[in-house]
């Protein structure tokens, strides 16, 4: 800077008056979380090896063999969820459930969530089947529907489209592991 430049500057600062010295900071009110956004920090926060077990009550909402169900839990987007009601993810695995007992059933529920969440599976298919020829139609559905909303490891399902089963099946949208959401990440972070 010159001299010419500096006595211009020191000119046009002469009435400027320095602000005082204060000890007090500024402080934002933290907005409240919403379920959804609460939902996605306990998600990204929880990378031990789920341990809620799925259980078996005596009675579960029944729900009726032809009936079309659906859910998804805080922080799952709605396209997301429109996507995967439409079957339009790919079905990365399948579990059938015809003729398998409510105790089996439970436990090969169980397993085959872990499976896939440690495999990173995102959309799987789980064929329960109507139960019209069964003493009390919708059984196993009704169970499956308790499982699905029980699970840690479900963000989502909702009834098969005819393709795939239609209401004897149900579409299963399933937590990323840690890994695989740092992958995402990754991959849009550019």
């Amino acid at each position: 800077m010159g001299e010419n430049e500096r006595e211009l500057f020191l000119a046009e600062m002469k009435d400027v008056v320095p602000l005082p010295a204060s000890n007090e900071a500024v402080v934002r009110a933290v907005p409240e979380a919403t379920p959804g956004l609460l939902r996605r920090r306990e998600m990204a926060s929880d990378d031990a090896l789920p341990t809620n077990r799925l259980t078996i009550p005596e009675r579960v909402r029944e729900i009726g063999p032809l009936d079309i169900v659906g859910e998804r839990k805080d922080g799952v987007q709605e396209g997301v969820y429109r996507k995967l009601r439409l079957g339009k993810y790919d079905i990365s695995a399948r579990l059938d459930l015809h003729r398998v007992k409510v105790r089996d059933a439970c436990d090969q529920v169980q397993q085959f969530l872990l499976d896939a969440w440690q495999h990173n599976l995102r959309t799987v298919l789980i064929t329960h089947g109507k139960g019209l020829h069964s003493p009390v139609p919708g059984v196993m559905k009704s169970y499956v529907m308790h499982w699905l909303e029980e699970s840690d490891l479900v963000l989502a399902w909702h009834s098969a489209q005819p393709r795939h089963g239609g209401t004897g099946a149900t579409y299963v949208l399933v937590r990323k592991s840690s890994d695989a959401r740092q992958q995402t990440r990754e991959r849009f972070s550019r």
